[in-house]
């Protein structure tokens, strides 16, 4: 069992119990899903060894093979056609995703300059995600370009304020 995921058991599922006086274990909101994504532009979609590059520096990041997202339709604004890639992603769960929570909170936060906290949006029923403008804070990636990921952190809260219990008890660190 992974470190944040007995913390999780130990010291989140009795303090969110007490707090919001849930009665059931069951009813306490914890981790359901972690999404990495990251976009492609219409010049990188046509470079495979920039595609290659960005599937193996996610798959090193999230210890498990993304997926290419390709266009639903047509856009010419954005030079876009219908079934070209245009994003890459990756779902992680239980295991791996607590792994890669725990390594994104103790050892790739710290590593941002200046750090003060995510600026995380929220969407309202207790899901947040956080923008990273560079992916070389995971060790693994250290060699490879400067480019950002989007990392979506998927919990089973109701609201804002229960996700936000959820992720501050396992040591999220917030901007204040």
């Amino acid at each position: 069992m992974n470190r944040k995921q007995s913390e999780f058991k130990e010291k989140a599922l009795p303090d969110l119990k007490e707090k919001f006086g849930y009665k059931n274990d069951f009813e306490v909101p914890r981790l359901d899903k972690i999404v990495i994504s990251r976009g492609i532009n219409s010049e990188d979609a046509k470079s495979n060894n920039l595609i290659d590059e960005l599937f193996k520096d996610i798959s090193l990041i999230a210890g498990q093979k993304p997926i290419m997202k390709k266009a639903k339709k047509s856009i010419a604004t954005f030079k876009l056609r219908e079934g070209m890639p245009n994003g890459v992603m990756v779902t992680l769960r239980r295991d791996r995703m607590y792994a890669f929570f725990d390594k994104l909170v103790s050892l790739a936060s710290p590593r941002i300059r200046d750090f003060q906290g995510f600026k995380i949006k929220a969407d309202g029923n207790g899901n947040f995600t956080v923008g990273i403008k560079d992916q070389r804070i995971f060790l693994e990636t250290e060699n490879s370009s400067n480019k950002g990921l989007q990392v979506t952190i998927v919990t089973t809260g109701n609201s804002n304020e229960e996700g936000r219990a959820l992720l501050e008890v396992l040591g999220f660190p917030f901007s204040k």
